[in-house]
């Protein structure tokens, strides 16, 4: 299907990103913190800095894309395989790339990319 894009997502059946963590312990995808307001949520932290690769996986979204981005990705994939020998599928590429937005966003909070990309313009 054109614009159509699968990737996955860790963090179980609750407990995903900003949700309220249940009584669960973390796997190394994630960690527990506690927030001033006494919730405890689960946010997710990419094992060694790395992502999963080629593995089943056990979760799963669906994100559409435009014609555009899906060539963007594809072209991106291909250089990747011709130009540093990264052989890699269009899922494997996404959860690399949310990998990365999920570290800035940590570590640059509020001067983050994702933050300044997806706050309104004055």
């Amino acid at each position: 299907m054109p614009g159509h894009v699968t990737g996955v997502a860790a963090g179980g059946e609750s407990g995903g990103l900003g949700e309220p963590a249940e009584d669960t312990e973390p796997t190394e995808l994630t960690e527990l913190t506690e927030l001033a307001t006494g919730a405890r949520v689960r946010r997710l932290r990419p094992a060694a800095g790395r992502t999963s690769g080629r593995e089943r996986h056990d979760e799963k979204i669906t994100v559409y894309v435009s014609q555009d981005e899906l060539v963007a990705i594809e072209q991106a994939r291909l250089v990747l395989r011709a130009e540093h020998g990264v052989a890699v599928d269009r899922g494997r590429l996404v959860r690399e790339a949310v990998a990365e937005m999920l570290i800035d966003l940590e570590a640059h909070g509020e001067d983050s990319v994702v933050v300044s990309r997806l706050r309104p313009a004055p």
